[in-house]
């Protein structure tokens, strides 16, 4: 019977030893919480029991805690840090993948048609010394001028489209008849010779008008085919394109016309 009592009596003292140590633990002073100083890594580095008759030191500047609000801000920035080297990386893998042995060369561009008269060919009075009468017209079919003689050593000079090589002609004529707006007969050699050569059928007749080759007037020298006429395309001035006509700008034929009489004197060379 005392036997018992005394297992009993040792059990309950065990017990309550027990409890003793449970209260002291739960009131026992807690580990620091230390937050790593690399934002990648978990920020709880570790949950020490301090040991026993020591004290836990201050944390270092490395090992400071972080407030929530500091903490946010750096851990995003640094993760889009990140994913960004990943996403090039591809992008300039693809580029490779693509296109792995393509060489770039120089290519040149079209040339693009001159649509502007070099400003050399307006109109313009100029000194000219001369022994021809005034309201003679002389054609410099190299430099590409018209001087229309005024007297006194001067004389009005416009810019001129003349033939091309191998159509280009010198002569003198007089100017046999004037027109306004004139129809275009193209001659039958004319016509062949651009189906011959470019493809193209030209018409039989074209009504005068802004389309017109002729343009807006029209000088007919002597008995010939040759003209001094306006334009439809006045980029062409100061040029050699025609077929041994001479062209100028509507706006300069207009001025030509009305001061030049019919019997004038044309001098082509």
């Amino acid at each position: 019977m005392s036997r018992h009592l005394l297992l009993a009596g040792t059990a309950l003292l065990a017990l309550l030893m027990a409890g003793q140590v449970n209260a002291q633990s739960r009131y026992a002073e807690r580990p620091p919480l230390v937050v790593s100083p690399d934002l990648s890594a978990p920020w709880v580095m570790q949950l020490q029991r301090a040991p026993t008759g020591r004290r836990v030191a201050a944390p270092t500047a490395e090992r400071r805690i972080i407030s929530r609000s500091r903490v946010q801000q750096p851990v995003q920035r640094q993760v889009r840090e990140r994913a960004q080297p990943a996403v090039q990386g591809q992008m300039r893998v693809k580029r490779r993948e693509v296109a792995p042995n393509v060489r770039t060369v120089a290519v040149r561009p079209p040339p693009v048609r001159k649509l502007q008269m070099d400003p050399i060919y307006l109109p313009q009075n100029v000194s000219y010394q001369t022994t021809e009468k005034p309201g003679t017209i002389v054609i410099d079919t190299a430099n590409k001028f018209l001087y229309h003689v005024q007297g006194n050593g001067q004389a009005r000079r416009y810019g001129v489209g003349v033939g091309r090589e191998g159509m280009s002609w010198r002569g003198t004529e007089i100017v046999s008849n004037k027109r306004k707006w004139p129809d275009w007969y193209p001659p039958q050699e004319m016509r062949e010779r651009e189906l011959r050569e470019n493809g193209r059928a030209l018409p039989k007749m074209v009504a005068g008008g802004p389309d017109n080759p002729l343009g807006a007037r029209a000088l007919y020298l002597g008995s010939t085919l040759y003209r001094v006429h306006g334009t439809n395309a006045p980029w062409t001035i100061g040029t050699g394109n025609s077929s041994g006509c001479i062209r100028m700008r509507n706006e300069d034929v207009v001025e030509l016309y009305e001061k030049v009489a019919i019997g004038a004197k044309v001098i082509v060379m």
